[in-house]
């Protein structure tokens, strides 16, 4: 499972705990300190105003992403109903993940198992949204604006530049970098959670 260096990020820090009537598993995230260029390069992805829109620069490019996005429309439809309100997401959830160097398929698990793709879920630690992002964060790295949490994108812009921080701290290790992530390095259930939940997200292009 490989995911792409991302070099316009240095570091980025969140937290993610057990949402409420969900699956995941619940860490004591803590806020961990940061070099000026790691925090002034994290706001500067976070503060970003582009729109979510895929940049498809080729034709095969064009026709793998709508295979892709007809695909995960279809296995989300029963989590997301709406078909303006997932195609939105689907959009989003693309841009975001590979602008951060991600696999969509990982950030699509990791919805699953944070928040089970429920927009304005809160967890017991306080963690926001699809992603469960701590509040502080927006302290942190951001406007102070915890409500923009439950805006879709940037609850994913945080949750992905964040994820994006903690394998590049880890030096590609996912299991450590997801349990960062999560508040719980070191343990399995977790990452391991993740790792399932990223295999029902896989896609192989026809093309």
């Amino acid at each position: 499972m490989l995911v792409r260096p991302a070099s316009w990020l240095g570091g980025v820090l969140l937290a993610a705990g057990l949402v409420l009537g969900g699956a995941a598993h619940a860490g004591n995230q803590k806020e961990e300190a940061m070099a000026d260029s790691v925090r002034l390069a994290l706001a500067n992805a976070i503060a970003d105003a582009r729109p979510p829109k895929p940049v498809l620069r080729t034709e095969a490019a064009r026709q793998r992403y709508q295979q892709w996005f007809d695909e995960m429309s279809r296995r989300l439809a029963k989590r997301i109903p709406d078909a303006f309100s997932r195609t939105e997401f689907l959009e989003t959830v693309w841009y975001e993940s590979t602008r951060a160097g991600l696999d969509p398929a990982m950030v699509l698990g990791l919805i699953q198992v944070e928040s089970a793709y429920r927009k304005y879920a809160i967890s017991i630690a306080g963690a926001r949204g699809y992603m469960q992002v701590m509040p502080f964060w927006t302290r942190v790295i951001g406007d102070g604006d915890r409500r923009k949490l439950f805006h879709m994108q940037t609850n994913l812009r945080y949750g992905c530049s964040i994820l994006r921080m903690y394998i590049d701290m880890e030096k590609g290790d996912l299991y450590f970098a997801l349990g960062r992530y999560n508040g719980s390095r070191g343990k399995p259930q977790y990452p391991n959670a993740v790792f399932a939940a990223w295999k029902k997200w896989e896609f192989k292009p026809t093309l």
